[in-house]
């Protein structure tokens, strides 16, 4: 017998993740969410997966597009975590103001300033409960290294610190 919802949501949010905004271009449309469950696949192929809620409003885009970027985020981006991920109201296009966008192999947004950016080809679409499990081959990747990335845990923003010695 499976656990309770409330249980298991309690044990995730004591896993510390890397915080992102996924992002997606269709029919000359920006769409993006501020997603956590993201990880790498494969080297050989290079490949990530990123878990999206289907009630997401950047699921069908993804799904139809057959384009994403996953953009890792630095520390100083937790406000644009916050926007991407509905807390401040912004919905569709809204999500994209008041930051700095590029675009690589793909065409989906890049956003400037973030510490690592996986623009992709949809390779597989997976539905597995609420969300849609996207797996896509890696096109083009840019970082930078040098800045301090952005985590979440319990339900906050924190910043990554270095164990002494």
């Amino acid at each position: 017998m499976p656990v309770p919802p409330e249980l298991f949501v309690a044990g995730m949010r004591l896993h510390a993740a890397g915080v992102t905004v996924v992002t997606t271009v269709h029919q000359g449309r920006p769409a993006g969410l501020t997603a956590t469950s993201v990880c790498s696949v494969s080297a050989e192929p290079p490949q990530l997966l990123v878990c999206v809620n289907r009630a997401a409003e950047a699921n069908a885009p993804i799904r139809a597009s057959g384009r994403f970027c996953v953009n890792v985020l630095a520390a100083d981006q937790h406000a644009l975590a916050d926007r991407f991920a509905g807390r401040l109201g912004h919905v569709g296009a809204e999500r994209f103001e008041g930051a700095d966008w590029s675009r690589l192999v793909t065409g989906a947004p890049v956003l400037e300033g973030c510490r690592a950016a996986f623009d992709c080809t949809l390779a597989v679409a997976l539905e597995a409960g609420t969300h849609t499990v996207f797996v896509g081959l890696v096109e083009a990747v840019r970082v930078r290294p040098e800045l301090a990335p952005l985590v979440y845990h319990e339900g906050e923003y924190g910043l990554v610190a270095q164990l002494p010695g």
